[in-house]
């Protein structure tokens, strides 16, 4: 058996879960989120208790047995608590405002660069070089991110550029001078 596919997953209170055939809704505090389970795999809903359960020891079955229980407890998760990615912004004159719905973000190039919050997602601008992106669903989340931090890649000689809170980098030595 799968180690994470057999992991019951708790619903915790406030969370609605609905199984309509192969479609699976969850609601919470955070939002909505819909998926539709494969059509090898059986969820089974017990009270305050999610199960997925593989017909057989194939090996893609076992791929998704995994898989299916890991999106499933992440939809579970992100309605109730969220999930949210930080990033930050190094560099002499780089830096984030928001504007509304928008984000503008000045990292030295000829022009301003504007991303719109996507649906279901919120990006928060707590300093001028801080960048929190929040929201109900991990993919979004995490690709959100990840395009911001595509903006300006950090740089790996002086370190300027965005990269996550987390992140470390390693920086390079530059070229010495010509020996004589």
């Amino acid at each position: 058996m799968s180690r994470i596919g057999r992991m019951p997953i708790t619903i915790p209170a406030g969370v609605d879960v609905k199984l309509d055939g192969s479609h699976l809704t969850v609601k919470g505090a955070k939002g909505t989120l819909e998926m539709d389970v494969h059509n090898r795999m059986t969820v089974k809903i017990d009270g305050s208790v999610i199960t997925v359960e593989r017909p057989s020891d194939e090996k893609t079955d076992r791929a998704l047995h995994g898989l299916t229980r890991s999106l499933i407890n992440n939809m579970v998760v992100g309605v109730s608590d969220g999930f949210s990615k930080s990033l930050e912004i190094n560099g002499v004159g780089y830096k984030a405002t928001k504007q509304g719905k928008k984000v503008v973000f000045n990292l030295g190039y000829s022009h301003p660069i504007e991303i719109e919050e996507p649906e279901g997602i919120t990006i928060d601008v707590p300093s001028a070089n801080q960048i929190v992106v929040n929201g109900a669903d991990k993919q979004l989340v995490g690709e959100t991110a990840a395009k911001i931090r595509s903006f300006r890649l950090p740089d790996p000689y002086k370190g300027k550029g965005i990269k996550y809170t987390n992140e470390h980098l390693i920086i390079k030595e530059g070229k010495t001078g010509a020996k004589k």
